[in-house]
């Protein structure tokens, strides 16, 4: 077996058979197997995996994505572990380019392969979700070309392969209570191991999760809250992660916000009136405050900002 699957899902049982039916239809693939992680959904993906044939379908208590990743690991038996979403549809030749990169780097343990993640073809896609999509809010596709080494903050779980026994010994940090920072600690990690990302554009994933200012915004949140968890265990990292910006930064008060957010929405409503830099100072505010309130959950927002 070269590759293994490995899915967590959490309540979208529709999405995920699109994601396990895309799967069927590889074309060139290598061998591969499928493994499929129900992270406690109350939903009826149970039943309806457990029926399913041709893949590996275990449930665990919610425990986040991590601990589902690594439930994966711990199950596959492929050479390589290719994670996706359940929401993130593959294409075609989706595992025959990730097998590719692993043949072209002559299968070497700390070499991985980092696919793209796009939206769906034929769906309406906002000013606002293209520059998540290219910009780093949520990917970062327009920062890197294809081809080459990508730094460990491009580690995207949406669309990756890695070798699958440097994941057992070095697993997902469990502690991450969301799925936000958790793939990215984990490549940090590695990447002190010598770990090199390979980014080829041609290993295609469409992300069926259609985002808005205000869901965003939440999600913002949500990071900033899991930096100071990161930040706790690498405080080297407060730079990268904006917490020495906390000393140095006001944040926006209630009437500034709600301004930047008209201002946002206008630009997802139009794109002639859409402003990336509106777009990333609105979400910067979100994130900074979910950090400033996770660091002063954890004690830490003193020492950090003092």
């Amino acid at each position: 077996m070269d590759f293994s699957v490995v899915i967590p899902t959490y309540n979208r049982l529709d999405m995920l058979v699109r994601v396990l039916d895309a799967l069927e239809h590889q074309v060139d693939a290598p061998a591969f197997e499928v493994i499929v992680i129900n992270d406690g959904s109350r939903d009826d993906t149970e039943r309806v995996m457990s029926q399913r044939k041709g893949i590996t379908f275990r449930t665990q208590p919610n425990g986040g994505p991590g601990r589902a990743r690594n439930h994966g690991v711990s199950l596959a038996i492929g050479r390589y572990v290719v994670f996706i979403g359940d929401d993130t549809v593959p294409e075609p030749q989706f595992l025959f380019e990730h097998a590719r990169v692993h043949a072209e780097q002559n299968h070497d343990p700390l070499a991985a392969c980092l696919g793209y993640t796009g939206w769906p073809h034929h769906e309406r896609v906002t000013a606002f979700m293209d520059y998540i999509n290219d910009y780093g809010l949520q990917f970062g596709y327009k920062l890197i070309q294809h081809g080459t080494v990508v730094p460990y903050n491009f580690f995207y779980t949406s669309n990756i392969s890695i070798d699958r026994e440097l994941l057992a010994a070095h697993p997902f940090d469990t502690t991450f209570p969301s799925a936000a920072w958790e793939d990215i600690e984990l490549a940090y990690r590695l990447d002190a191991k010598g770990l090199k990302i390979h980014y080829n554009e041609r290993a295609v994933t469409r992300h069926y999760h259609p985002m808005d200012i205000d869901s965003f915004a939440r999600r913002q949140y949500t990071v900033g809250k899991s930096g100071a968890i990161f930040y706790e265990k690498h405080p080297e990292l407060g730079h990268f992660l904006g917490v020495h910006e906390l000393k140095t930064r006001t944040l926006a008060n209630a009437s500034q916000l709600a301004r930047l957010r008209r201002k946002a929405r206008l630009g997802e409503r139009f794109r002639l009136l859409a402003r990336p830099a509106v777009f990333e100072t609105l979400m910067r505010e979100h994130y900074l405050r979910g950090l400033q309130d996770g660091l002063r959950g954890l004690g830490g927002l003193h020492n950090a900002a003092g």
